[in-house]
């Protein structure tokens, strides 16, 4: 069972119109102009919880989607290539004076879900305004690669295999948004804090480094089915504490910059660490249980529980997963100290000298290519 935090799909946004923004020279370009404003307001609707639309009216728009986290991937699928063009169209037009006036008046505005609590409104999230084209882009690119993490936690229980690969895809849009599209609203005259964590460059990297944690553990479950040896799944689950312990000095960079970063974010990350110690700890003790090791093994455990029961998680779901690994391991230990006294009679080591699980990862992000729909947008001189 996996420890989850649905946070960074909560993401928010006001509506935008595109055809007010930007003149058409053409029908053909405000027909364009009109069916992104629509498609961008389909997504609006969804995640602000407003569309009045019912879930068999939903499910026939959709072409018999009956997920909602599926229905709203398909949603923006279709409304990220037209943005794509919007963006390539406006950058090659010259007149500066006509992109100042467009930059004005975009008023792109999201919120954030990795934020803490404390500084949302009373009256609803805090709105985070950046006139760019390039924001709106990165912004919706977040929204996807969270979409992509819901639907593999979805799929997990009836497919491994397609559950991981989200997992990887979503983390390669993260990687690309955190290296080939956000670094260039990067230098905008503004400061940090006046833009949603998901919009700065070492977010989405954190959140690319977590699907990939992710991903291996849904690869560690296939392993299991297979019955890999305890030596092997150790080396894995001891892989993904590598990967949450990189996300964790990357999370420490923004905490220093910002103090709006969300407790529950940063309990998520070292709970799922805790969680996956102790999984490496238990497979390791049993190798070493198979290897006539037996003092070693209950070392092993011991240390494991104690470190474990020194990062038990705020959120009572996590809790729950927490407790039964733990019993899980109160209970191995209990085991292999009575064969112990009775069998083997081995010396069990000090904290010294005792052997630390070693990582090994097997996951790799599937890198994201953008899709841009190229159709010809002309605009008023």
């Amino acid at each position: 069972m996996m420890l989850h935090l649905a946070d960074p799909v909560k993401l928010q946004t006001k509506k935008v119109v595109f055809e007010d923004i930007f003149n058409a020279h053409d029908s053909g370009t405000l027909e364009q102009l009109k069916e992104l404003s629509s498609k961008r307001r389909i997504i609006e609707e969804s995640i602000n919880k407003s569309s009045f639309i019912t879930e068999a009216i939903a499910r026939e728009m959709s072409g018999g989607l009956n997920s909602h986290c599926e229905q709203d991937l398909q949603k923006l699928e279709q409304y990220l290539p037209l943005l794509e063009n919007l963006v390539h169209h406006v950058d090659l037009v010259s007149d500066c004076q006509r992109k100042n006036r467009w930059v004005s008046d975009l008023k792109i505005r999201w919120s954030s879900s990795l934020s803490s609590p404390s500084f949302f409104n009373l009256k609803g999230p805090k709105f985070f305004q950046i006139n760019s084209l390039r924001f709106e882009l990165g912004m919706t690119l977040f929204l996807y690669g969270s979409m992509l993490r819901e639907w593999a936690l979805e799929v997990m229980s009836a497919d491994l295999v397609e559950s991981a690969t989200l997992f990887r895809k979503a983390a390669g849009v993260y990687h690309y948004l955190a290296h080939d599209l956000l670094p260039y609203i990067q230098p905008l005259p503004m400061l940090i804090t006046e833009r949603p964590l998901e919009a700065s460059s070492c977010m989405p990297s954190v959140m690319s480094i977590i699907c990939l944690a992710e991903a291996q553990a849904v690869t560690i479950r296939k392993a299991e089915e297979k019955g890999n040896s305890g030596g092997l799944l150790s080396k894995l689950h001891c892989g993904i504490t590598q990967l949450l312990d990189e996300a964790t000095g990357m999370l420490h960079s923004v905490t220093e910059a910002r103090k709006d970063v969300s407790a529950r974010f940063v309990d998520f990350i070292s709970s799922c660490k805790a969680v996956h110690e102790l999984r490496s700890c238990k497979y390791l003790a049993e190798d070493l249980k198979i290897a006539s090791q037996v003092g070693v093994a209950v070392g092993v455990l011991r240390r494991a529980l104690i470190n474990a029961q020194k990062n038990l998680p705020g959120e009572e779901s996590w809790r729950l997963v927490f407790k039964k690994e733990i019993d899980d391991v109160t209970g191995l230990i209990r085991k292999y100290e009575h064969e112990n006294e009775f069998v083997w009679r081995e010396k069990i080591p000090s904290d010294d000298d005792l052997p630390l699980p070693q990582g090994k990862r097997i996951v790799s992000f599937l890198p994201y290519h953008p899709q841009r729909w190229e159709r010809a947008l002309v605009f008023k001189t």
